[in-house]
């Protein structure tokens, strides 16, 4: 072999080499995630300690880590600035810009991670009263961005969300379980929220998870629950490169502001 066909060779074989590391680089691009869930909840957030009264909690008890979303607090004292009575935190309330709406989905390879902020709604709070409590949400589907437009495009079609008929997802809640009726400025409170999903025109009763907490005249709140394609007349994607389960997690990132 002759020095130039061996450069030849050489040649070719990097060039194979860069095109199929930049061709590994779309499809990375394509299916993989490209979105990290951050939370409204800072992690340094202390927790009111599970199984003591609101009294105790606001007193400064120590708090335990609890099982929770993303952003949860490590077991710590109450440090709040202050007590907050239900005058302070009852009425009405918006969502605001800074809210997102996270929903994942779990592929043959890895959790690929949705946003969207594009979020919009009201929420009344009667913290003495928890049956007058609701909150309603919706979300633009358009502004869906998992860091791929290909797939975001993909996944407004008419075969999942069919935005061109079904421009958003609603969501409104029910009712509300947990939830002192004092709080401590910066101490993060547990509870679940019943409420319904409406996607495609399809409604879902559903339970998210939740955390909450009020800082600088904001409360915001923080939580997960667990639906399928199947709930709302879709089929869970599925293709030659990768395969997807049934279940979508949703998560709520709300800012609430009076």
């Amino acid at each position: 072999m002759n020095k130039k066909t061996r450069n030849l060779i050489i040649a070719g074989a990097g060039a194979v080499i860069l095109l199929g590391g930049g061709g590994y680089a779309v499809m990375s691009n394509y299916i993989g995630n490209n979105v990290e869930i951050e939370s409204v909840i800072p992690a340094s957030s202390p927790q009111a300690a599970a199984g003591t009264s609101n009294a105790e909690s606001n007193a400064g008890a120590t708090g335990n880590a609890g099982a929770g979303n993303t952003g949860s607090a490590a077991a710590g004292s109450s440090e709040g600035s202050g007590a907050l009575t239900s005058a302070d935190l009852n009425g009405e309330w918006s969502i605001a810009d800074a809210s997102k709406i996270y929903f994942s989905v779990t592929t043959s390879r890895e959790t690929v991670n949705f946003e969207n902020n594009a979020v919009s709604g009201s929420w009344s709070i009667d913290l003495e009263n928890p049956a007058n409590m609701k909150g309603t949400g919706s979300i633009d589907l358009s502004a869906i961005d998992s860091g791929n437009s290909q797939r975001d495009g993909h996944i407004q079609g008419a075969e999942y969300f069919n935005i061109a008929a079904y421009p958003t997802a609603d969501f409104e809640a029910v009712s509300f379980e947990g939830l002192p009726t004092e709080w401590t400025e910066g101490t993060v409170y547990d509870f679940s929220m019943k409420g319904n999903l409406n996607i495609r025109g399809i409604d879902k009763e559903v339970v998210f998870a939740a955390k909450a907490l009020t800082q600088d005249g904001q409360v915001m709140l923080s939580g997960t629950t667990t639906v399928t394609f199947d709930d709302f007349g879709m089929a869970n994607p599925h293709s030659v490169v990768l395969s997807t389960e049934n279940d979508v997690d949703v998560q709520l990132e709300l800012v609430l502001q009076k």
